[in-house]
């Protein structure tokens, strides 16, 4: 990766810090505390939200009809999610310790807590709950096979990528053969330095 580029990379992390102090502050004017796995709300806005909430039959009258029409199929997607979260689960598990590379932990991409807002009702809760799960295991799956693409073939492609993952950027030019496989193997170590550290902090998969 040359100068150019690690600076870019450096510019982005900063600004992810500043982003982060951005949500942190909105979400002391919003006026919520997480406490271990509950958001708490002061008790006026809970009295806020509760005002605005839609009853079970109220909520049905405003559904679009085609939305009932397609919530078969968008909730039939639940199978093949499960299988494929007990698949990509399974792979890390059984190969990573091979590869020498930390596990994923499930809890930094798969959160739960759109059921502690009181102007949801309980319907409401539950799409949420499951979009929760579908977009938070993709992200999930996606670090999974972002940090076995770092371990095989850490290499960009010519064209353009969109929405690329984390560690790409940090990956080989496409046709950058010079010293490729020491420079593979500089990769695969950094993987398992990040298992180190992991286990020094005393964080684990799970």
């Amino acid at each position: 990766m040359n100068n150019r580029v690690r600076q870019i990379v450096e510019q982005i992390a900063a600004l992810e810090e500043e982003l982060d102090a951005a949500i942190e502050e909105h979400e002391q004017r919003l006026r919520y505390q997480i406490e271990g796995k509950r958001v708490v709300f002061e008790q006026a806005v809970r009295d806020a939200h509760r005002r605005v909430k839609l009853g079970i039959f109220h909520w049905f009258l405003t559904v679009r009809p085609q939305n009932y029409l397609t919530m078969p199929i968008i909730y039939g997607a639940a199978v093949p999610l499960a299988l494929f979260d007990l698949c990509i689960s399974l792979y890390q598990t059984i190969c990573f310790p091979v590869y020498r590379i930390a596990r994923v932990r499930r809890a930094d991409y798969i959160v739960y807590d759109h059921q502690h807002l009181a102007y949801l009702n309980v319907i409401e809760k539950a799409h949420c709950l499951y979009c929760s799960y579908a977009v938070g295991l993709l992200a999930y799956a996606g670090e999974i096979i972002a940090r076995t693409e770092q371990y095989f073939c850490p290499i960009k492609h010519a064209r353009k990528m969109r929405a690329a993952h984390a560690r790409y950027e940090r990956f080989l030019e496409y046709g950058e053969a010079d010293d490729f496989h020491g420079k593979l193997e500089s990769f695969r170590a950094e993987l398992a330095r990040e298992k180190t550290d992991n286990k020094s902090g005393g964080r684990t998969g799970d």
